[in-house]
């Protein structure tokens, strides 16, 4: 896809991985709407010809404020980045279900809110993107991460099944699933934090936030199915699939060192 001229609505835009997409689509000549919940610090991100459009993404009434403003301020949508999301550490058994339902809703049932409402629209000129930020949690079970891989491979699943539904109307579904990013991710975590052994060697398999962006305005611009980035997560997922009593064992001794 062509992304000079065209119109991104970009979720969790005021920081991390959505900041930096929001700068990488700029780059690339797109028109830009950002969202979260945070105006002030959505306005530290910001350019002066682009929408600003604060709200509560597990709230029907500004989704859809959203999703109108930008119509009214572009006449389109061409490209739907759903980064907005949230992590739990906490064993599936022991997890707090208040906490449980908060994370699908801003991981699976928002994106998918979303997506129903930008649709129509690209419907009308039979083209446009919608881009799912899954995990590559989302592709291996992480047991210290259990439930937020839950809803990562719920986004997934997602993703591949609009990808087949929407072909016919002209509209892709662009899968990206990032390994570790160095954003502020971890303090934002509805509760617990990473084994000691991650946060002891993140810095050795760890991207920052602005190479995945430029890992998802390519996955955009060459039509891609599923982003992994990096690449290098491929054969983690590949080594997942070919030896997944080994992979059990090895990422059960890493859980062991959850706090």
């Amino acid at each position: 896809m062509r992304i000079d001229g065209s119109t991104a609505l970009i979720t969790g835009a005021s920081e991390g991985i959505g900041a930096a997409c929001v700068r990488a689509f700029r780059e690339r000549g797109a028109r830009i709407v950002l969202t979260a919940r945070d105006e002030a610090k959505l306005a530290h991100v910001a350019a002066a010809d682009d929408l600003v459009a604060a709200g509560d993404l597990l709230n029907d009434e500004d989704r859809k404020r959203i999703v109108d403003a930008a119509l009214n301020r572009f006449g389109r949508i061409d490209i739907l980045v759903n980064n907005a999301g949230i992590g739990l550490y906490r064993p599936a058994h022991l997890a707090d279900m208040a906490q449980v339902r908060h994370m699908f809703e801003l991981n699976f049932f928002a994106p998918l809110a979303l997506t129903q409402l930008v649709v129509p629209s690209m419907r009308e000129r039979s083209g446009g993107v919608i881009v799912n930020i899954s995990s590559v949690a989302g592709k291996v079970t992480l047991p210290w991460f259990t439930l937020y891989s839950a809803s990562k491979y719920a986004l997934c699943s997602l993703s591949d099944g609009m990808r087949m539904e929407l072909k016919s109307a002209g509209i892709h579904v662009l899968t990206v699933c990032p390994g570790y990013v160095r954003t502020g991710f971890q303090s934002h975590v509805l509760h617990g934090q990473a084994p000691a052994t991650l946060t002891k060697n993140r810095n050795r398999f760890s991207i920052s936030a602005d190479q995945c962006a430029a890992a998802v305005v390519r996955g955009v611009e060459k039509g891609k199915r599923t982003v992994v980035t990096p690449w290098t997560g491929w054969l983690f997922v590949a080594a997942e699939r070919l030896f997944p009593g080994l992979m059990d064992q090895q990422l059960g001794r890493i859980s062991r060192t959850q706090p």
